[in-house]
Parts: C-alpha cells; structure tokens; sequence
C-alpha cells in the first residue's frame, strides 16, 4: 500500500502517516464479514417451515433461508450434542477432534479451531449459551456459558473470571440478551465472530411461560412409521428411545404426580413462573388421571404432549433468532455480516416411534441449516449439494481470508455458490460412538444421493442397506439381498475411500471384518 505525504513538519508527517494507516486497516477490518452463528440443541428439520413443515410457522429462521440458502442436504458427522460442537470449531471428525461421546470425552481446547485461527487474523470472538464440551472454552476474547446442559428457568452462567451468575427468566430470552449485550460492548474496529448457543430445543422442552398452551388445539397425525417394528433391524429394535416406553411421564410431560419427589428443572422456577406452570399443566394432569388410558391411547397421548411442549419451545427459539436478526438490522451489520443459523443435529419427531437422535436414519442424521451471506450468496437460493457441519470452519475462515489449515477435513461451501460452482460431493461418511444411553449401538456408515450403508457395531454387530429412492422412511433392510450385491459392494468400495481419506482406521478394521 502507498501512501502520498504531503510536505508538513515531523510531527505532522507522523500523525499523518498514523492515521492514513490506521484509515486503511479499519476499511481492511471493515471489509472482512462479521459472522453471526447461531446453533440450536436437537432442532429437527420437519419443525421447520423453510423445510416444508405443516407442524408449525418459524418465520425467522425462513427470513435466513429466504435472503441466502437454504440447505436442503445438510448433514451431521456424529449426531449427538457434544461431539457436534467439537466438529464444528475444529473442521474434523470427531476421531481427530477427540470428542466422540458425551460419556467419556473431554475436548482437548489447546487444539486448533477455527475460532483462533479468526483470532489471529484480527476478528473478536464470542462464544455464548450451551457450550457442552465438558472443558473451558479457549481462544475466545469472550465467553459465558451454561454449564453442562444448562436450564430453562433461571439458568446459571459459568463466566470466564470463575464464578457462576443465576439469572432470572427465561434460558432462550436470557442467551439473545447476553449475545446482544457483548455485541454493544465489542471493539467496533474490528470484525467480529459471535456463536450463539442456544440450550432449545433439548429435552426436557419446557417453553417459555408465553407460550405455554401454543399449539393445544393441534391435533397432530402420527407419522406412517410410528408404530414401526423394525423387521430385520436389530440395531433399532433393541434402542430405548421411544415414545411408548422410554418418555417419562414426570421428566418429560411435567405430569407431577408420577413422581414423589420434585424435578429440579421445575423447582427452580420462582413463585410467578411456578404459578403460571401450575395453572396450566395441573388441569391436563387432572383430565389425564380421570381418563385412565393405557395401551395405544397412552402412547398416543404422550406424543400429542411431546409435540405440543416441543413446538411451543421452538416458537421462543425462533422468535429469539428474529430478535438477533433484528439487532443486526438496527444496528447496520446486516449488508457485512454471515448469518449461519444450524442445530447440531437432526431429530426424531415420532418417526419409528421415537424421539431423540443418534441414529444415521434420516430425522436424526440429517440437520438444518441456513446460510445468509450477503453480496455472495443470492438471496432464495436453495443447494441440493451434500454438505456437513464440518463444512462450517473452513467456509468462514474462506470468507473472512484467512488460511485454512491442512489439518481441517471439511471443505469451503463458498465454491457451491460461484458463477460456475464447483462439484459437490458424491457421498458422506458419518460415525456414532456411543454405548450408552438410548441403547443406539455404535454405528458408521456411507450415504450418496440415493443410497445408505451403516455397519452396526458392539451391541448390535451387523449391516444395513437403504434405497433411498424407493424407501425414503428406511424401513426396508436390502442387506444380503441377491440383487444388491453389486449396489453393496460398490458402496463398500467408496466408504474404504472414505475412511482412509479422513484416516479412521477404527472404521477400516470394523469393515473388513466378517460377520457370521
């Protein structure tokens, strides 16, 4: 960069030449994108209206998707909450990150994420909200966070100066409060990364007092596959997650009288908030008793429940994600600010009978996301392209010019949406590690636009094949089949070019072994 000096004594020459340079690296700072990313817990595509939902309208996060991308094949590497925040700072699986469970797994912070590589190409980074990495966040010039799952109703915040703050209110309410209060008091100068994580829509899905009763007058279909029974699919017959026996009527449904002694979630509520509770799920506990329901009629009762106190969670959820973009709007950052709205995973909304995530089915497997990146991105634009939430690091350090280290295994997005944009790809491998909770037994697998292959492994030691074309619900195991060995044998070919291309050697072994 020149920079013309006019003739002036020293001391004017000096002050001069500082601040042309301090000009020109503000309009430098100023030029890189800031970057919004708001992450949600357990958030399920089909509860969205951007997705083609009927269950419910989300008119903030469609605003994202309708002046950007929606995504409409967006998956996860790992589909559970810890190691899916642990894919997304690092750009790596989570047998390279270390964090592949929520049961035995500590992230290791002194590794390389894509927050400090932001850092020190001269952006602020925040980090509020569900952390759930089981360690202290590190790189961040800030962070506040809910330690372990956090609450809804008074949460406490674990603070970078070691003590612990409860505030009054409401969780999803609090955290937009808390981003919009860093973003008042950030260096202006300097471009800025903010993660907003919020603790919605995570079980136990207790919505704000406002929108307590929501969607009462819903009467919402069982999906086709509700009452599943998971013919020639091991893995998913002997899962714990379901509906029917798994959702309890206390910790999940607020119905108080199935337990003796209290829920901490709702005992920490104040007198008002306790109240509005109360009055509210007392009277459907009472009507519930006076009908005496078992069987079917049970089952399908806690799943009118599960979607009403689901959906009322995620209408605070999505209205605090107009609230952000609201802030941006005020505050002139909308035109040089990316806006990545995601959940760390999928969800089961009664599909198989289910709740929860885990599985490399589709409801859990596959996520939402939406991206607003203005002047690149064309506002409506819709990808069909296969892409992963390790995708996200290496997109935003493409954007914001800084280098994308070797170590990283996911790839820019930003080439999908050039003028000739570049090939997407062919298939995906995922990988679930956990031996726990739920009973979902340990799993990884290959998809490609129209087929799956899931290698079960530890609890349940067997194959899968999927026709995603024909049996988009996944009910029909082809496994084995005559027919499909050629179908079978290629996409083994391609998930041993997986594997050894992302070095999970775990994985090479598991699929090479025969199973009697």
């Amino acid at each position: 960069m020149l920079i013309f000096i006019p003739k002036m004594n020293y001391k004017a020459r000096f002050a001069f030449l500082f601040f042309s340079l301090l000009g020109a690296w503000q309009a430098e700072a100023r030029q890189k994108p800031n970057i919004v990313i708001i992450i949600s817990d357990d958030h399920a595509f089909q509860a969205i209206s951007a997705y083609g939902s009927k269950l419910m309208q989300t008119p903030h996060i469609d605003r994202i998707a309708r002046e950007g991308v929606l995504f409409k094949k967006a998956y996860v590497t790992n589909s559970i909450c810890g190691p899916s925040r642990a894919v997304l700072l690092t750009g790596k699986y989570s047998h390279k990150n270390g964090f592949r469970d929520n049961e035995n797994s500590r992230f290791d912070g002194s590794q390389y994420t894509f927050i400090k590589q932001l850092g020190a190409g001269g952006y602020q980074t925040a980090w509020i909200g569900k952390w759930h990495l089981e360690t202290q966040p590190q790189g961040f010039d800030y962070w506040k966070i809910l330690p372990g799952q956090g609450q809804y109703y008074n949460p406490d915040f674990l603070t970078m100066n070691g003590t612990t703050q409860r505030t009054e209110g409401y969780v999803t309410n609090i955290i937009s409060a808390e981003a919009e209060a860093w973003l008042d008091g950030r260096n202006k100068n300097k471009p800025f990364c903010l993660v907003i994580g919020h603790k919605a829509t995570h079980r136990t899905w207790i919505p704000d007092i406002n929108d307590l009763g929501k969607f009462d007058k819903v009467n919402f279909p069982l999906p086709a596959t509700f009452y599943d029974q998971y013919h020639h699919r091991e893995a998913a017959r002997v899962q714990d997650m379901s509906v029917e026996k798994t959702m309890q009527m206390a910790y999940d449904l607020k119905m108080l009288s199935f337990i003796k002694k209290e829920e901490p979630t709702i005992s920490r509520m104040n007198p008002a908030q306790r109240q509005k509770f109360d009055q509210y799920y007392q009277p459907i506990e009472a009507d519930l008793l006076a009908r005496h329901l078992s069987g079917k009629a049970l089952t399908e009762w806690k799943y009118q429940r599960y979607m009403r106190d689901y959906l009322s969670t995620a209408a605070s959820l999505d209205r605090n994600i107009g609230r952000t973009l609201d802030y941006l709007d005020q505050h002139k950052l909308t035109d040089n600010t990316i806006v990545i709205y995601l959940s760390d995973q999928g969800f089961f909304m009664g599909e198989h009978g289910w709740f929860d995530k885990r599985f490399m089915y589709e409801e859990s497997f596959r996520n939402p996301m939406v991206m607003r990146y203005p002047g690149v991105i064309k506002p409506g634009t819709v990808s069909d392209h296969l892409v992963l939430n390790l995708d996200i690091a290496p997109t935003l350090l493409e954007a914001a010019g800084v280098k994308i280290p070797p170590a990283v295994q996911g790839k820019s997005m930003l080439p999908l949406f050039r003028n000739k944009p570049a090939k997407g790809r062919d298939a995906i491998y995922y990988h679930y590690y956990e031996n726990g909770e739920h009973a979902v037994s340990p799993h990884f697998g290959i998809k490609t636009n129209r087929y799956k292959l899931i290698r079960f492994y530890k609890r349940v030691n067997a194959w899968e094949l999927y026709d995603l074309q024909k049996d988009p619900h996944e009910m029909n195991n082809l496994y084995g089949q005559s027919q499909y060995e050629k179908i079978t044998a290629d996409l083994k070919a391609k998930l041993q070019t997986l594997l050894r291309q992302y070095e999970d050697e775990e994985a090479i072994a598991l699929t090479n072994q025969v199973i009697n």
